[in-house]
């Protein structure tokens, strides 16, 4: 049985977060709140666009795009769809589902179209009330994957209807009746203003769903405090690390109350030796840590923490504890990633601050036209490299083609994260 799901919603108007789809108000940066739903333990996020242009409509899909790239769960987008052209911008935005509105007597014959193109999994529905379901009902299991039901009086009519899944939408917090619905087969989650609020202990709300019986996303640890081995003042080293680039960014103590309460809050807790007293990383500052993954070594006496981290880990400001250099003898980085990276950023430097005789604004200056034909030449040098028995003539195309194909995502506005992210999809 697959886990239940603790919604995150998002409504875009003008490219800006705002509270309702009828509210306005500004609520926060929607990159900082998208990041924080994607840490905080949020299994999916849904993003209505509410636009009432093309022009604000295309506004709203650049956000989808850049919410894609700093999220790591599913994202479903819903609003302002009134044509297969509108399905296709969301799934290529970056998008894992799109919701249609059931309130829209086009909705049908759209879902019929994209699930054709797409997959029924990428189709979902936003109901009211049941009139759409009645209506439709014989076509419900063929073109729809999941529904979101917006008032939680019609759930008993929703399930003598139809067996798909289901999100209910609930305005407040009744831990009653929240877990009498996720107890239900068909239910799959539950959104709603009280999870959206940045102030929501997610990961808190799992744990204590899950003591009723209900699976949830959340940790569980494999290894138990007893199994590691402490220090004699019953500590254990925590090296803490970047689970992006694997840079290492501090290192902590940890006593048990610390380990227990990094574990309910998916937030790094440590145990501070000179104020001897438990402390949550970013309790003062901000910057938070967000956990990953916790790690123990083969001696059980070490923990590795991969985490996200907001901002700066050192007191100092620095993005890292470590940086007074001791030794250092040169060496070249060959870690593939991180080398597309570097590569990438040098390239993104040149565009924004162009440099007299430098090739790469050569290419910017001569337009998207002259980018392609040098990505299309050197694609055909490596085809006619592959004739030759010798392989470092491919290697040496292979390099330039990549280079030109990343003055190409600078210049369109994709990166090696995006890419990265649609082929873990596949």
């Amino acid at each position: 049985m697959n886990h239940k799901n603790i919604v995150a919603t998002m409504f875009l108007k003008d490219g800006t977060a705002v509270r309702s789809i009828r509210d306005f108000t500004k609520v926060g940066e929607w990159k900082e709140l998208a990041k924080l739903y994607s840490d905080s333990g949020v299994d999916k996020i849904y993003v209505f666009d509410l636009s009432e242009t093309d022009e604000e409509h295309e506004k709203n899909l650049h956000i989808i795009k850049e919410i894609f790239r700093v999220v790591e769960i599913p994202l479903c987008a819903g609003g302002n769809i009134n044509r297969m052209e509108d399905i296709k911008k969301y799934i290529y935005a970056g998008c894992k589902q799109v919701m249609l509105n059931g309130s829209k007597s086009v909705s049908v014959s759209l879902a019929e179209e994209g699930s054709k193109r797409f997959g029924k999994d990428r189709i979902l529905i936003s109901v009211e009330n049941v009139d759409f379901l009645f209506k439709n009902q014989e076509v419900l299991d063929q073109y729809f994957h999941e529904m979101l039901v917006l008032d939680p009086d019609c759930i008993e009519s929703v399930e003598s209807i139809t067996n798909i899944p289901f999100v209910v939408k609930y305005d407040s917090y009744d831990e009653e009746q929240l877990v009498q619905t996720l107890k239900r087969a068909n239910v799959r989650g539950i959104c709603g203003p009280f999870i959206d609020d940045p102030e929501t202990d997610i990961m808190s709300m799992k744990l204590r769903f899950s003591q009723f019986d209900i699976r949830m996303d959340h940790f569980a640890p494999e290894l138990k405090w007893s199994s590691l081995k402490t220090n004699s003042d019953g500590l254990i080293p925590v090296i803490v690390q970047d689970y992006k680039n694997a840079e290492v960014l501090m290192l902590a103590y940890m006593n048990e109350e610390a380990f227990h309460a990094t574990i309910a809050t998916g937030r790094m807790h440590y145990y501070s030796r000179s104020r001897q007293s438990l402390w949550e990383k970013g309790e003062t500052s901000g910057h938070f840590q967000y956990v990953k993954s916790l790690i123990a070594d083969c001696d059980f006496d070490t923990i590795l923490a991969k985490v996200s981290q907001i901002e700066a880990a050192c007191h100092t400001g620095a993005r890292s504890c470590f940086f007074n250099d001791i030794v250092k003898k040169q060496y070249v980085d060959k870690n593939p990633l991180q080398v597309f990276e570097d590569e990438y950023r040098v390239i993104t430097d040149r565009k924004e601050h162009p440099k007299e005789g430098s090739y790469t604004n050569y290419l910017f200056d001569k337009g998207i036209d002259k980018i392609l034909k040098k990505v299309g030449e050197e694609a055909t040098e490596i085809v006619i490299a592959a004739k030759n028995p010798e392989p470092q003539e491919i290697v040496y195309e292979i390099s330039d083609f990549l280079y030109h194909m990343m003055v190409l995502m600078v210049e369109r506005g994709v990166t090696w994260e995006d890419v990265v992210e649609e082929l873990a999809q596949r």
